[in-house]
């Protein structure tokens, strides 16, 4: 009974605190309105997601946000370091492939997010297959330890909460 009221629990409990910060005040009103609406769009989204992703370990995927927002912010500032202190010639844009051991196509997708969210870095494409995603690199000189460093950080991680 419970999975038909609330098909997608972290969806609507995610949908729930985006709403209070959209309205930008935490009222009763808007607590109820916002769970009214996480509750109503899963439940007509639900028929459109039949393999719908299995989180494994929800207090990883905590650990895995607030990894990803500290390493956003030492990101943010080596990306000005390099744009502010260092000259343009001296900087070595690569191109770096990642192979990839995730099969489960929300870890992937969320893996190129991350990337993408981390400054200096984009994911830019993914391979036909799902095995490997290429990454551009604003700056590196050593394309192996970036791949190495997304694999270990990040991508093991993913693994091991959606896996």
């Amino acid at each position: 009974m419970l999975n038909r009221i609330l098909p997608h629990p972290y969806l609507t409990l995610l949908l729930t605190i985006f709403w209070l910060q959209l309205v930008n005040k935490v009222t009763l009103g808007n607590v109820l309105l916002g769970f009214a609406l996480a509750v109503i769009i899963p439940a007509m989204t639900e028929p459109y997601w039949p393999d719908r992703p299995r989180v494994r370990r929800p207090f990883r995927a905590i650990s895995y946000v607030g990894l990803v927002l500290w390493d956003i912010v030492l990101a943010n500032i080596e990306v000005a370091k390099i744009v502010l202190f260092k000259p343009a010639a001296d900087i070595r844009s690569q191109w770096v492939s990642v192979p990839l051991d995730l099969k489960s196509p929300e870890a992937i997708a969320v893996l190129a997010g991350t990337i993408t969210l981390t400054p200096g870095t984009v994911s830019a494409m993914l391979a036909a297959d799902g095995g490997a995603i290429l990454v551009h690199c604003l700056h590196t000189d050593n394309p192996d330890a970036v791949r190495d460093e997304i694999k270990t950080r990040y991508e093991a991680r993913l693994k091991e909460i959606f896996e």
